[in-house]
Formats: structure tokens, sequence, C-alpha cells
């Protein structure tokens, strides 16, 4: 063929490959036209799976009139293509009959009656991204010149040039379609949001729009509405979605609480354990808020599948759409509390003038002021209270506690805690108060990783008698937090002198402590003296001193002299009652709030 045939066999080949279609259209073409131009009987475009070790044909150019089954699948290992791909360059078989380095050619040469092949890398990918190789076949034994090799392998370029631009068009095409879904999802997502709807139909409305498992923790309703199961060996979606309502439900909404309190912004490493299966997944945590207060959390599991930026649209998209539906909730939510706090203040700082209308405005917030009551306050740990909106759930979690421990009871939202009212428990000892009490500081310091305070007060049948129940309250906790205590308190876990403490002036109660036996005190921390233990024994032995010095071990000669030197650095005197007393009570208040700074 001389130079003018080849450049109009070319422009011919050109117009032909690129005259439109699929990728399989394209390549039916290409290997027509190879085999038209080039002079061949018969030819393939194979993909290569090396790691499989098979060669996929997926096109075919064979004119013969006779149909027949022909093998679509070839093993590497009897194929000219792999080395082709591996050494980017032809491979040129004269006659296939007589090949030994490849059987599979030389039989299928004597049944399909050819002799020459040749075997050419095309330098592109197919759709499944396997490398391709062009194959031609004639049927006599044919002698390839260099000439030869150029032209077909310019034939094999343009070939390699269309199925890139295919490539490319359809990486378009799906571009578009994803941004147009990306948009209808969005429309969707928020013609959602603004019919009012569901925040469980939004949340498996999100689960369908995102490619990895999620699950939406609502902290204004205390929900988990999971979706796909991350772990498939462990769950189906049914299995996963109940595990993830019930038993890893807590799991779940702590995680979310951590991750979101850490700010990190990394993906958190969650191990989730239903009692049954335990394992570990890998999630990615994004807080939804309104107005600065955390209303629930959108956890994204991570798998194989990683997010486009059609992706990450979405994902605001979902976020933006959780949240205002959330927004719905808090805003009532926070409607709520606020008034029934107004209310509830207004009662125990006794800022109200007519009971009757106080028992109005009660009775249309759903607060039962009429019966005997007695009020539970939950005081949360300090590390809690720095969180804001922590309480928008923890509500809904102390109602559900009371419930199901059937008791029926009023949760109103505080500063720092919760107000529950519970009917008056009359049983002599308050058996069922104490043990919801114990129950509620348990769940709830599972919740926080601390116990709460959690403390109750007297018998409240009419209004007036709020105020007094509320600073006992108050006080208990007070004394709670100045001794360390936490969970479930009474006064008689502490005695009389802390409530006298807390009932009391501290500063005054300080400045007497320290006026009576600040000095010998000091001189103990600074000199490792054992005076202050030793007056404290003296005065409990009733100021024998022989009982005194057999219970610190000591020979009573001994004993005298260090009261003796007690008397002269110090100048205390217990041999009258009055100041024997004085001197008593100053230690047993130094026992109390020593240690405590003013």
């Amino acid at each position: 063929m001389d130079q003018k045939s080849q450049i109009l066999a070319l422009r011919d080949v050109a117009s032909q490959i690129n005259s439109g279609g699929d990728l399989a259209t394209v390549l039916r073409h290409l290997i027509e036209a190879a085999c038209h131009h080039a002079h061949w009987a018969l030819g393939s475009i194979m993909a290569i799976d090396a790691s499989h070790g098979y060669a996929h044909v997926i096109v075919r150019h064979d004119p013969t009139l006779l149909q027949r089954q022909l093998p679509d699948r070839w093993e590497l290992a009897t194929s000219p293509s792999l080395i082709a791909l591996q050494r980017n360059e032809p491979v040129y078989i004269r006659d296939a009959r007589e090949s030994e380095e490849f059987p599979g050619y030389r039989k299928e040469a004597f049944e399909r009656d050819y002799r020459t092949v040749l075997v050419m890398p095309m330098n592109c990918v197919d759709a499944e991204g396997w490398p391709m190789v062009l194959s031609v076949i004639s049927r006599q034994i044919t002698a390839v010149s260099a000439e030869d090799l150029a032209f077909l392998g310019m034939i094999v370029h343009l070939g390699a040039i269309a199925v890139e631009r295919e490539h490319r068009l359809q990486a378009e095409m799906r571009a578009a379609e994803r941004l147009q879904r990306a948009l209808k999802a969005h429309t969707t997502l928020l013609e959602q949001v603004l019919a009012d709807g569901s925040v469980s139909n939004l949340s498996a409305m999100v689960g369908a729009l995102l490619p990895n498992p999620i699950v939406v923790v609502d902290f204004t309703a205390n929900q988990v509405m999971p979706g796909h199961s991350p772990n498939p060996d462990l769950y189906d979606d049914a299995a996963w979605q109940e595990a993830a309502c019930t038993a890893l439900s807590r799991s779940l909404m702590k995680a979310a609480h951590d991750s979101i309190d850490r700010g990190s912004g990394e993906s958190a490493s969650l191990f989730l354990d239903d009692g049954t299966h335990r394992f570990r997944a890998t999630a990615r945590i994004e807080p939804l808020t309104v107005d600065r207060q955390l209303v629930g959390a959108l956890i994204i599991f991570q798998t194989a599948n990683e997010f486009n930026d059609l992706d990450h649209l979405l994902l605001d998209s979902a976020r933006y759409a959780l949240s205002v539906q959330m927004m719905r909730s808090f805003i009532r939510f926070r409607f709520e509390t606020r008034t029934q706090t107004e209310l509830f203040f207004e009662i125990v700082e006794q800022r109200w003038r007519n009971a009757n209308d106080v028992l109005q405005r009660a009775q249309r917030l759903g607060l039962h002021l009429n019966a005997a009551q007695q009020m539970i306050v939950v005081d949360f740990p300090e590390r809690t209270k720095a969180l804001g909106g922590v309480s928008i759930d923890l509500e809904h979690s102390l109602a559900r506690i009371t419930q199901q421990a059937g008791v029926a009871a009023d949760v109103i939202a505080i500063e720092g805690g919760l107000v529950c009212l519970v009917p008056h428990d009359t049983s002599k000892r308050q058996e069922k108060l104490a043990r919801l009490m114990r129950r509620i500081a348990e769940e709830l310091g599972r919740y926080f990783d601390e116990e709460p305070i959690v403390v109750a007060g007297n018998r409240c049948s009419t209004l007036t008698d709020y105020p007094a129940a509320w600073e006992r309250c108050n006080r208990l906790i007070r004394i709670g937090r100045s001794f360390g205590r936490i969970g479930a308190l009474s006064s008689q876990d502490f005695g009389p002198l802390p409530m006298l403490v807390a009932a009391s002036d501290v500063g005054d109660v300080r400045g007497f402590v320290q006026d009576s036996i600040g000095a010998i005190a000091e001189h103990d921390r600074e000199h490792g003296t054992p005076y202050l233990e030793t007056l404290s024994v003296y005065l409990r032995e009733g100021c024998r001193s022989q009982a005194c010095a057999d219970t610190i071990g000591l020979h009573v000669t001994t004993l005298r002299y260090r009261l003796t030197r007690i008397q002269e650095l110090f100048g205390i005197d217990v041999e009258t009652p009055d100041k024997r007393f004085a001197v008593e009570l100053a230690i047993r208040l130094h026992g109390v709030i020593g240690t405590k700074e003013g």
C-alpha cells in the first residue's frame, strides 16, 4: 500500500471509529477497520484480567459465514496477550499451527483454519479498567514489515484515542447524572422538611442517598435511627437496626457526645458490644446544631466507598435538612422548658401572689401541683454543665427512667440539672423513692461517665411547701459537693455537723475554728507533732489522763507533758466546762471543713 492509500485509509478509519456509539461499538468499528485496511482476515480485542489470569474477548471480527461457538476467555498462560502488555510491543506468531509457546492458539489455528497471528498492546483500558490488546489473524502465513507494524500501530493509536474520549464522555455523563441526582435529592430533602415530616422518615431518606451506612442521633427525642448495617458479616440490615435501637443505643449516643465534646473533627473508633456481637468500627461523627445548641449527630461509618465532591454536597444537604427538622422539636422543647422553669422558680422563690392562678398555669403546662408531691433534684457533674444543650435529651432520659420504674413524674429542666416532681412516698422509710433515686444516679452516671448528685425534698402539699423543699435540696447538694460525694444522697449520709455547717455562714464557722485551734493545727502540719490528735482523744475520754494514755499508747507522764506543752504553746485551756465544749466543738468542725478552702 502506497503512502497516499495509507493516509486515505487512516482517514477512513478515523471516520469509522469516530462515528459514535458506546464503547463496545467503538471497539467493534476499530477491529473491523484494522482487519479491512491492514488486510487481515480475522480479529478481536481482548481485556486482560491479570489478577485472575484470564484474557476476555470484548469484540470479535469474524466474517466467516459458518456460525459456531467460540471461546470468550483465554488463560493468560496460553496467550501472547500478557507478553505484549508486559513488553509494550507487538507479539508476532508467524505460524500458529507450529507454535509450541502458545498451545491454545495452535489448537484453534487448526479448528478455525488460520496461520499468522499479530497481537498489539492498545495502551488503553476497558470499562472495568483492564488493559486491552488487539489481535489480528491471517489465514495464510504472512510476513509483517516495519511499515505494516507502523500502519497498524497508527490504527490502534486512533482507536485508543477514541476509547479515551469515550471514557471521558461516559465519566462526564455519570458526573452529570450524579449531579442531577444530588440536586434532586437536595430538593426532596427540603420538601420533606417543609412538609414537617418526621425525623425518622428524613433519616431513612438520608440513609438511602449517602453511600456509607449512617446512624442519626436525635438528642431532642433521645432517639437513635440507624440505616444500613456497617458490618454485614455480623448483622443484616434488620438485625442491625434492632440492635442499634436497643442494646447499642446508649453506646452510640455516648460516642456521639464524646466525639463532639472533643471537637477534633477526626474519625472516631467505636467499640460496639450488644452482648452477643462485638466489633470495632471507624466513623465520622458530624454534629447537628441549632443556634449553637447541640440537637443531634450524624454518625457516618467508613467503608471502602470514599466520599466524592457530590457525596459531600449531599452530606451538607443532609446535615442541613436534619438540623432544620430537629429544630422544630428543639424549639418546642425550649419553649415548654422555659415556661415550666419560669413557673417553677416563681414558686420556689415565692414570687407569686395568687395561688389559684399558679395552679391553673401549672395545669396548662402539665404540672400536677394539686396532689402531694416530692421534689427530686438532679445536679449534673461539673464537666457536663459546660456542654451546651445537654439537658435536651436528658429530660427524655429521666422521663423514661421514671416511666420504667412505674412512677408518674413531671420533669423540669433547670440550669445545670433537672427537677423531677413525683407523688409523695407514704412509706415510713420511703424505700420506693430511695430506689428511684439510686436508679436515676446509676442510669445518668453511665451517660455522664460520672454519677450526678441526686437528692430529694420533703412532702409538698401546698405551694408554700416548695421553697423549703427546694432550699433543703440545694443544702444537701452543697454539702455533697463540699465533701466530694456523688450519687443518691440524703441527710442521714452526713450527720448533724455538716448540716450545721451548711445551714450556717461558713465564713463565721471557719473563723471560730481558726481562733480556737488554728494555731495548733498549723503547728502539727509544719512540725509533724500530734498535739491536735492528743487533745481530741483527751476530750473524747472525758479528760481522764490514764484512759487517754491507754488509747494513744503513751505513758501517762508523757501524756501530761504533752498537755502542758499544748497549754504553754497555744494557751489551750480545757479545765472549765464552757472552754472544754468550745474546744471540742472546734475540733469536730475542723474535721468537717478543716481541709477545705474558705
